[in-house]
C-alpha cells in the first residue's frame, strides 16, 4: 500500500531535520512526502537580512525536498509572527483534503519557540476541519495516525513511545540533504544539528533494535515500532 505522510513545521527545515529520514524512508518505500513550513524562518541569521535570508531558506528547502523525494509547500507567514487562528489552519485544511495524507507529523505541543507551539495546534485543528463535512470544494479527509515529531527545542513533556527504524539508504539521502541547509550545518548559531540528530537515531536504534530509528510521540499510550507508515 502506497502511504502519503504530511510534515507540518513553524519554519523551513523544522521537519526536514526532526521528520527528514522518515520522510526518506517513505518515499523509498514507494510513498508520498509531503513537507510544509508555515513560515519562511527567515530571522534566524546572524548576519543577513530576514529579506536574504528568506530567499535562502527558500531554496534549501526546495533542494532538499527534492533530493529525497518530496513535495514542499511553505505558507506566507513571517518568523516568529504565525498567527494560531482559523485562518491558517482553513489553509492548511485545504492542503490535507486535497493531498489526502495518512499521517500527519507536527510538532509537540510544548515548546520554548512559540511558532513551533502554534504550528502544533494549527496541525491538529486543521486535521480535525478536514475531517467535517462542509461546503468546502473537496471532500472530507481523516488522518488515521497523527505523530509529534521528536525536537530538541520542544522537550517538555515530550517522551516517544513510537520509533521508525530508519534503513542506511534513507539516512544517506537525509543526511546529504540536509547538509545543503546553512543552519543545519551550525552556521547560524552554532548548534550541530545534524550530529544531534544523528546521535539521536542511534540512540532511538538501540532502543528500538536496529541500527537507527526515529523517534515520535502519538496521542495513545503505548509504545510502537512503526516499518511503514
Amino acid at each position: 500500500m502506497t502511504n502519503t505522510v504530511l510534515a507540518v513545521g513553524g519554519h523551513i527545515g523544522d521537519m526536514d531535520l526532526t521528520a527528514g529520514p522518515t520522510l526518506a524512508k517513505v518515499t523509498g518505500d514507494g510513498g508520498r512526502a509531503i513537507i510544509v513550513a508555515l513560515t519562511y524562518g527567515e530571522r534566524g541569521h546572524p548576519k543577513l537580512s530576514p529579506a536574504e535570508y528568506q530567499d535562502q531558506k527558500v531554496a534549501e528547502g526546495r533542494s532538499f525536498a527534492e533530493q529525497i523525494g518530496a513535495e514542499f509547500h511553505v505558507f506566507d507567514y513571517s518568523d516568529g509572527f504565525l498567527p494560531n487562528d482559523d485562518e491558517v489552519a482553513r489553509q492548511l485544511e485545504t492542503l490535507i483534503r486535497d493531498t489526502k495524507p495518512d499521517t500527519l507529523i507536527a510538532h509537540w505541543k510544548h515548546s520554548i519557540h512559540r511558532d513551533h507551539e502554534h504550528a502544533s495546534a494549527i496541525a491538529e485543528r486543521a486535521r480535525f476541519l478536514a475531517s467535517l463535512p462542509s461546503d468546502h470544494e473537496l471532500p472530507r479527509h481523516g488522518i488515521r495516525r497523527f505523530l509529534y515529531a521528536e525536537n530538541w527545542e520542544d522537550a517538555e513533556g515530550y517522551a516517544p513511545n513510537v520509533s521508525v527504524p530508519i534503513p542506511d539508504e534513507a539516512f544517506e539521502r537525509w543526511r546529504t540533504a540536509i547538509s545543503g541547509q546553512a543552519f543545519a550545518r551550525g552556521e547560524t548559531y552554532g548548534f550541530r544539528y545534524i550530529d544531534y540528530y544523528t546521535a539521536l537515531m542511534t540512540v532511538r536504534g538501540c532502543l528500538a533494535g536496529h541500527a537507527r530509528a526515529a523517534g515520535f510521540r502519538r496521542p495513545e499510550s503505548g509504545s510502537q515500532v512503526l516499518t511503514e507508515l
